[in-house]
């Protein structure tokens, strides 16, 4: 391809003594009508007599470089987006005029990885660092996104272990009855429940799970007087919740059983089981859930799609609570700023 060089543009950097420093700029125009332009830098040994030609100083390293057009505008880039920050001794920085970026994603990382994570919750709230309706912004994407997993592991007929992770990491879903899942899971050398949960009002309860799908069912295969009846699996379920249950109270006055758990009290703990689906369940058999759960004793029985509706509602009730009241919008189209 033809090319023709346009006059080019130099700029001496530094001159000393016996060595010179040259930025050289010059434009390459192509056939097809695109320009590019190029940059060479170099620092030369200055030649003693005028007929002498001039040489890099170093040739090994060659104290010379060329950057074509592409390397150029990176180095702009570079240089405009790092000087001021680097040469203020800054480690990590957010570009204000690019900050959705992925190394803008790297520094604030690693701003929020701080090791002293109680100093730097106090700074972030003195501070307002993060304001009011963005940590709810934060909060309910969290929460869609637990959701659409829910969803995605219900379609995937998994073991327990990963529901198990699943509901450790998004306690919410199980609403206002618990504050904290505990990190002790062990009642006593035989028993080892799903969770031992903090309850709202202080005192520990037990969360246990089934997997939704395998060979699981919630209802007998045959009704029993033309009623819906618990399967057998379901009855060992509810079997072993009870015997937890049972556990738990004997550990009740255990002074080790109080430190393993965090010296959360422990009187007349309850159990939630959650045990199989129920999206396809007709009327009759809602009813005869609701029957069932009456029937227990500090046992509730929810199904994975009971806890998806749960989840869901309480998404919606949180999305509802950002909505700004419509009085408040009236009066604040009053205002002329």
């Amino acid at each position: 391809m033809n090319r023709q060089t346009i006059p080019h543009l130099a700029k001496i950097l530094r001159d000393k003594t016996t060595v010179i420093t040259r930025a050289v700029f010059w434009r390459i125009r192509h056939d097809s009508g695109k320009e590019d332009v190029h940059l060479k830098v170099g620092r030369y040994k200055k030649p003693k007599d005028w007929n002498e030609a001039e040489e890099p100083e170093s040739v090994s390293p060659k104290s010379e470089l060329t950057l074509d057009d592409e390397e150029f505008r990176k180095l702009i880039e570079f240089v405009q987006e790092n000087y001021e920050p680097f040469k203020a001794g800054t480690k990590a920085f957010i570009p204000l005029d690019h900050p959705f970026e992925s190394h803008t994603a790297e520094a604030v990382k690693a701003f929020f990885n701080h090791p002293e994570k109680l100093n730097l919750v106090d700074f972030i709230a003195q501070h307002d660092i993060i304001p009011e309706h963005l940590m709810l912004a934060l909060h309910l994407k969290r929460q869609m996104q637990a959701i659409s997993e829910f969803k995605t592991m219900l379609s995937n007929n998994l073991v327990e272990q990963p529901w198990q992770k699943w509901f450790k990491k998004n306690g919410w879903v199980l609403g206002t009855d618990f504050v904290r899942v505990l990190d002790e899971r062990n009642i006593d050398t035989k028993h080892i429940s799903d969770f031992l949960m903090e309850a709202y009002d202080g005192f520990l309860d037990i969360v246990e799970i089934k997997r939704p799908e395998g060979e699981l069912r919630f209802w007998a295969a045959a009704q029993d007087h033309g009623n819906y009846v618990p399967s057998s699996d379901l009855t060992k379920a509810t079997t072993q919740a009870s015997r937890y249950l049972y556990e738990v109270e004997r550990e009740a006055n255990s002074v080790k059983f109080l430190e393993r758990v965090d010296h959360v009290k422990t009187i007349k703990p309850r159990c939630t089981l959650i045990f199989g689906r129920s999206h396809d369940w007709n009327s009759d058999q809602r009813e005869s859930y609701r029957i069932l759960n009456s029937t227990l004793h500090n046992l509730t029985i929810l199904t994975y799609d009971h806890v998806l509706e749960r989840a869901q509602s309480l998404l919606k009730h949180d999305e509802k609570s950002q909505q700004p009241d419509s009085s408040d919008s009236e009066r604040s189209a009053d205002v002329p700023f």
